[in-house]
């Protein structure tokens, strides 16, 4: 039976953004130094020049608390106005409490609703979808919305296919009740019979019942994600536009997560979208996970690429196997 199309309701826009990344680089040239590896070859392979680590004891909490400071220095605003706050981690202090309880603590933030959420690389943009979900209700009116990870934490430094990729970092945004919304689509899809394709071992070391490796370590199958995610994100996109009786040619920018360049350059062949359509993080912080779109954005504010009106496409993969996205015209 199919089942039509329901118009898409927003209540939400994005008022404010702040990032934070931590002081420590990790370059190519440091890794050669630990596997077997050199910058040409990383560079080739994934278009990533350097990472972020963060310092001893410092966590995922502490990095989402500077972008929420550069966040309120660079848009003031009263905390106590705002009524959620919502984390996309996969690498919290702790199982529980929440980094968001963490973050309400650290800003005095009262009255608040305040929960982690685990999407993975798809955990951002999931979290903006719940935003305005949560504004739609009318119980909430501003909400604070972060993707942070140390997945520095949880790289394997002897696997030389995947410890070249990740690295640290924070992205935070307010969105807040508008009279007009300025989300326009949104987009979600789970296959979780490749939640074995990338993953980091727990309580459970087995999966649909194939064993799991790594000890708590990124475990991945680059070559199977790739194949995934370069065909099912140019269809969740193409998706996403539809709803919204749009065309790839309209976006302004399309700000995948940035996993790795040469699949977000395959992406945009498939959406017939010139690569420097693409706002992404990777080359400078690589793969943040929860923490690489906020980013992308807000390196494309600060350089003045992302302004007002534009239309941007934000979509999320990975882990999951999950994607999320979310159309919208940029507000600041």
């Amino acid at each position: 039976m199919d089942f039509p199309i329901q118009e898409f309701m927003s209540n939400g826009a994005i008022t404010a953004i702040g990032s934070y990344v931590p002081e420590r680089r990790l370059t190519n040239e440091d890794l050669s130094a630990m596997v077997e590896t050199n910058d040409e070859w990383i560079v080739r392979r994934t278009g990533i020049r350097e990472r972020r680590v963060a310092a001893e004891g410092e966590f995922s909490s502490h990095l989402a608390a500077k972008a929420v400071e550069d966040l309120l220095r660079r848009y003031p605003t009263e905390t106590a106005d705002i009524d959620a706050v919502i984390v996309a981690t996969t690498t919290p202090d702790t199982p529980f409490p929440s980094v968001a309880a963490r973050i309400q603590n650290a800003f005095g933030i009262r009255s608040c609703l305040a929960f982690d959420m685990n999407a993975a690389c798809a955990g951002f943009v999931s979290g903006l979808q719940i935003a305005n979900g949560l504004l739609l209700t009318g119980a909430y009116r501003k909400i604070l919305v972060v993707g942070v990870e140390t997945l520095t934490r949880i790289t394997d430094y002897t696997d030389r296919s995947t410890c070249i990729l990740f690295g640290d970092g924070a992205g935070a945004v307010l969105v807040e009740k508008a009279e007009q919304g300025t989300f326009l689509a949104s987009d979600a899809a789970t296959d979780g019979s490749g939640g074995g394709f990338v993953y980091a071992s727990g309580l459970s070391k087995e999966w649909n019942g194939l064993p799991l490796e790594g000890d708590g370590k990124i475990v991945q199958n680059g070559q199977e994600v790739y194949k995934w995610a370069v065909t099912r994100v140019p269809e969740g996109i193409r998706r996403m536009l539809g709803k919204a009786g749009l065309t790839a040619d309209e976006l302004d920018w399309f700000v995948p997560h940035s996993a790795n360049l040469r699949m977000i350059e395959a992406m945009c062949e498939r959406l017939g979208l010139p690569p420097e359509k693409a706002l992404h993080s990777v080359t400078a912080f690589g793969n943040t996970s929860a923490a690489s779109i906020p980013l992308a954005l807000d390196l494309a504010v600060k350089d003045g690429r992302l302004v007002p009106g534009q239309l941007a496409a934000l979509y999320g993969f990975g882990s999951g196997l999950s994607q999320a996205g979310l159309l919208l015209r940029w507000t600041i």
